[in-house]
């Protein structure tokens, strides 16, 4: 049951990185575990290298019923695997796997060359689509805590950091100087980001008394959520064809139709078998998706695993404590098949999924009418008489985008047809009507 098969070259930007030859050789190793429940994805691995910058040269397959203890292959799969890389001149062995460290230390010393599981694969991904501050200290505690275990090229950068000499006390080898080293550095970082996670808190407490709903885009890495991110907004938000595109939390301000303005949130992308590690260096940034009023759940319609992916995210959801959010499903991409957009709807006749593309721009206005009906639940749609000498109230109104018609009596009264959340119907009227 054992095979091999050539991996067809990246094409684009990845391709363009090999040619340059900046791009590592890798040979992929893609094995079917009776104990994997999940299954794999080939097609989804080889994208998670190229995005990594590397060059995918072979994949070598089989079956096992369970993961062999000191090496996750046998003997024979290791010689097959030496032999790939010889044929292919390449550098790097890469594992669609999570590997122990001793499996991976011992993986390394039978094939001479460096080894990469895909826990640390996707952990050199965030490392590589990190732009904030924040977003790189949640990579590097996801990368500190990962590596903790694996002590085996050494912590240089890390002693380079914290200064070298002097550190270490009498009889400390150089391990448990890493070790100490290592443990403060996870502290630091885990304080920061406290700091981080209780300046969100008053963001969010300060929209909390403001009454704006959250909105927080989610879905499978790769679904479209940036795209659509900014064809609402009209944000620049990086988007790209390409895995985790978008690592640090994006939030912008959108106006809905009836309904008033909302805050929308774009995420990091989830993946099947995502590590916990990164989950939880994450929780700061997903916080945001915790404490959301309205979920999207963005889709990508077009791709034949979608129904997988669905169920990924919501095991995600799950583990950070979200999957009990309202949600509202975006099947993306709709102009790679021959459907139209649309609105599905439940029992009760409200939006449960809504049909878009995103890079189109179809359907923008049957997603603005969802949310408007999901997060409208609570509205003042009246019609009022405003004498003259309420101008200023008029002027609030139509400031809110609340007034939806409006005609003028003999006696210069205004009548208005006014749509907005009753709370702030109420707020206006408790200050005297302005």
């Amino acid at each position: 049951m054992f095979f091999e098969r050539p991996v067809e070259r990246a094409s684009g930007d990845a391709r363009a990185v090999a040619e340059n030859g900046t791009a590592e050789r890798a040979v992929l190793v893609n094995l079917t575990l009776d104990s994997d429940s999940a299954g794999v994805d080939l097609d989804e691995f080889e994208a998670l290298v190229r995005s990594a910058g590397g060059d995918p040269v072979a994949v070598v397959g089989g079956h096992r019923l369970a993961p062999q203890a000191r090496t996750f292959v046998g003997s024979g799969k290791l010689e097959e695997i030496a032999a790939t890389l010889a044929a292919e001149d390449a550098q790097l062995v890469i594992f669609n796997h999570a590997l122990s460290p001793s499996q991976e230390r011992n993986i390394e010393g039978e094939l001479k060359c460096r080894v990469l599981d895909r826990t640390g694969l996707i952990l050199d991904i965030f490392a590589q689509r990190a732009r904030t501050h924040e977003g790189k200290l949640q990579v590097e505690l996801a990368q500190l805590q990962y590596m903790s275990t694996r002590l085996v090229r050494g912590w240089t950068h890390l002693e380079r950091q914290k200064g070298g000499i002097g550190l270490r006390g009498p009889g400390e080898t150089q391990l448990e100087t890493d070790r100490r080293l290592l443990r403060a550095r996870i502290k630091s970082i885990r304080s920061r980001l406290e700091r981080v996670r209780r300046q969100r808190g008053q963001g969010r407490r300060a929209r909390q008394r403001a009454e704006l709903p959250t909105v927080a885009l989610v879905g499978y890495t790769n679904a479209g959520k940036s795209t659509l991110f900014n064809r609402l907004t009209e944000a620049e938000v990086y988007a790209a064809d390409q895995l985790f595109a978008t690592l640090d939390p994006t939030l912008r301000r959108l106006s809905v139709p009836n309904l008033g303005s909302v805050i929308l949130a774009d995420t990091v992308g989830f993946i099947a078998r995502l590590p916990h590690g990164l989950v939880e260096s994450f929780k700061a940034t997903l916080e945001e998706t915790r404490e959301a009023d309205l979920l999207l759940h963005v889709v990508d319609a077009a791709s034949e695993e979608r129904d997988d992916n669905r169920h990924e995210v919501r095991a995600v959801l799950e583990e950070i404590g979200a999957d009990e959010r309202p949600e509202l499903e975006v099947y993306n991409k709709i102009d790679l098949l021959e459907t139209n957009a649309r609105i599905d709807r439940d029992e009760q006749g409200m939006p449960r999924r809504v049909w878009v593309s995103a890079a189109a721009g179809i359907g923008m206005d049957l997603l603005l009418q969802a949310l408007a009906e999901l997060l409208g639940k609570d509205l003042f749609a009246e019609t009022v008489t405003l004498s003259p000498d309420q101008a200023r109230l008029r002027a609030a109104l139509h400031a809110l985008g609340a007034v939806e018609e409006e005609a003028f009596d003999d006696d210069g009264s205004a009548r208005l047809h006014i749509r907005l959340p009753r709370a702030d119907w109420e707020r206006l009227q408790a200050r005297g009507g302005l």
